[in-house]
């Protein structure tokens, strides 16, 4: 179904390359939607950068703000597609969970999507082990934080390959929970549809 070690792959390397290059996907399949997937996290990581910036102006700040809230969207919605992927896949193959199997707390795609965000931040911390700049003692406690990261991923990727083993041999069920976002859509965000009738 997916192999875990090449996401992780997939997202070490795409990390480094977008830091040294403008942002592409050159996969294909189910890893070419994990990378956009990806992609819109490593935008969401440097715009709220951007955000805590203390020299930055209100007028860019809310320029900022509405550029998270759009790749936020844009992630939670390829977080839906890989996990529509893996529906499909149990369909084409007819395979179909026992009647007695249970759900997982969280989807294949919303694991996919904190491995994501851990590459991240692993690649972010490794840089500041770096920084020839900083103290030792600052240095030391991002080596700390790098260690538990890389723990953290070594345990979630290895929940997530048995989540995906069980899934396809029908222990698992597998169901995509729709996030349902309202603050982005003018018909249920209040303070949207409100304004509107105030400025007709």
């Amino acid at each position: 179904m997916i192999h875990v070690p090449k996401i992780l792959k997939l997202h070490d390397e795409m990390v480094v390359r977008w830091h040294a290059q403008e942002l592409d996907h050159p996969y294909t399949g189910i890893l070419g939607t994990i990378c956009v997937q990806h992609g819109f996290n490593f935008q969401l990581w440097h715009q709220e950068d951007i955000a805590r910036s203390p020299d930055v102006s209100d007028a860019n700040i809310a320029t900022v703000k509405r550029s998270i809230d759009r790749f936020n969207q844009q992630r939670n919605d390829w977080i839906e597609k890989v996990d529509d992927w893996i529906s499909g896949e149990l369909q084409q193959h007819r395979i179909t969970h026992r009647f007695d199997a249970e759900h997982n707390t969280e989807t294949p795609g919303s694991a996919i999507d904190r491995l994501s965000i851990i590459s991240l931040r692993i690649y972010h911390l490794d840089e500041q082990c770096k920084r020839q700049d900083a103290t030792a003692e600052h240095r030391q406690g991002c080596h700390s934080k790098l260690t538990v990261c890389r723990q953290q991923r070594d345990d979630l990727s290895l929940a997530l390959q048995r989540l995906l083993d069980a899934i396809r041999s029908g222990e698992k069920r597998h169901l995509n929970y729709r996030q349902l976002k309202m603050y982005n859509d003018p018909t249920l965000n209040p303070y949207l549809y409100q304004s509107d009738k105030k400025v007709a």
